[in-house]
């Protein structure tokens, strides 16, 4: 029987090893950690966000720069084909006011166990605390171990979260062919006065970020070391490549609406009149943070206040990361042009997903895409 490996057992590489063993090769799975699918784990853990169920061009075109290049891996496995692969796991879903996809239990580890067991039946062995040291070989608890693969499916994640297994020390192997890896959907720091003590850990809702082009109405949380959540990580992108941070602390409201309500307070105090305008004591703490001795008018200022940010987060605490193995380094069928029956997929790739169900999604999809070459190759050779 031909025999096939995967590097990785996350949910790109499960979904290659099913689709390997689906085509009857016998699949060996070689995982660092002591357990697989780790990230996939602690991201299940705040509610797993698998998918976003939004219309096929929507979502693809929300790779951005890379969306055309991975459009043919969504398309044959998007959101749809996301939700089937859960009710054939045993789990129902549900989709969020804002199209967002989760499973009834809110979990992975449902997931993860039914999965692991029919990936079992089929004969796949996974192997845990096996490092890869280059090519074929492990440094296993056995000691080393070398294996003759007739395919191999890279599936080592990206550069975040090393604690669970993605700590991008793969790419010393592929130097040539990496792209820097950069921080995604992260936080960003910044130097707060004493007077936001009081504020820290306190959620900013009901605000429109802007950075350049990129905006965005939701919500972000005050940290000790700057700013986080699912409103920064939206605009993160155009943060990372330089753009100034903005926030309209009253969106709901017009320019002309907030002087107006501004001119019925009269004499009142500054604060005393922004309490007037009902804003909650944390937009009003970076209205003073940021406010102060800059040029415009307090409505103007509450409209577009700058927020001077330090910079991001270190890489190992982003969500995801942008850089990787880059594409014009593979074939379309994502096997390396220089190493033929190496296929890769997941993070290791180079290309950048928003939060929303879009990385899962895209993880599934490449491993799925890659698995299903990587078994057709050796069927030809």
């Amino acid at each position: 029987m031909k025999q096939a490996l995967v590097i990785g057992a996350g949910p790109a590489g499960l979904m290659a090893a099913q689709e390997l063993a689906n085509a009857g090769l016998q699949v060996t799975i070689a995982e660092a950690k002591p357990s697989p699918a780790r990230k996939f784990l602690m991201a299940g853990k705040s509610g797993l966000n698998m998918t976003k169920d939004e219309p096929k061009d929507a979502f693809i075109e929300a790779f951005g720069e890379h969306s055309e290049v991975l459009r043919p891996m969504l398309e044959a496995f998007g959101p749809q084909s996301v939700k089937a692969w859960a009710h054939w796991l045993g789990q129902d879903v549900f989709t969020g006011s804002s199209g967002r996809v989760f499973p009834e239990v809110m979990k992975a580890s449902p997931l993860l166990r039914e999965w692991l067991t029919r990936l079992g039946a089929q004969g796949v062995t996974l192997n845990t605390r096996w490092r890869w040291v280059g090519g074929t070989a492990f440094e296993t608890p056995e000691g080393r171990v070398e294996l003759t693969p007739d395919a191999t499916v890279l599936a080592c994640g990206g550069a975040s979260w090393s604690r669970l297994g993605s700590d991008g020390k793969w790419a010393a192997h592929f130097a040539e062919n990496v792209a820097p890896f950069k921080p995604a959907n992260m936080g960003f720091e910044v130097s707060w006065s004493e007077h936001m003590t009081p504020h820290f850990g306190a959620p900013v809702k009901a605000v429109r970020l802007m950075a350049g082009d990129a905006k965005h109405l939701g919500e972000f949380v005050i940290s000790q070391r700057g700013i986080e959540g699912s409103g920064v990580y939206a605009v993160s992108k155009a943060l990372r490549e330089g753009a100034e941070l903005k926030l309209d602390l009253m969106p709901k409201l017009s320019l002309e609406e907030i002087e107006a309500r501004l001119k019925k307070a009269g004499k009142q105090s500054l604060p005393n009149a922004l309490k007037r305008l009902k804003m909650p004591a944390a937009k009003r703490a970076l209205f003073f943070e940021f406010g102060n001795n800059r040029d415009g008018s307090v409505a103007e200022k509450l409209k577009s206040l700058p927020i001077a940010l330090k910079g991001p987060r270190p890489l190992d605490e982003a969500i995801s990361v942008a850089g990787g193995l880059r594409f014009d380094a593979l074939n379309e069928g994502l096997m390396l042009t220089g190493q033929p029956g190496v296929f890769a997929a997941g993070e290791m790739l180079d290309w950048e997903a928003p939060t929303g169900g879009y990385l899962i999604t895209a993880c599934l999809a490449t491993g799925k895409w890659a698995g299903q070459h990587a078994a057709a190759w050796v069927k030809e050779t």
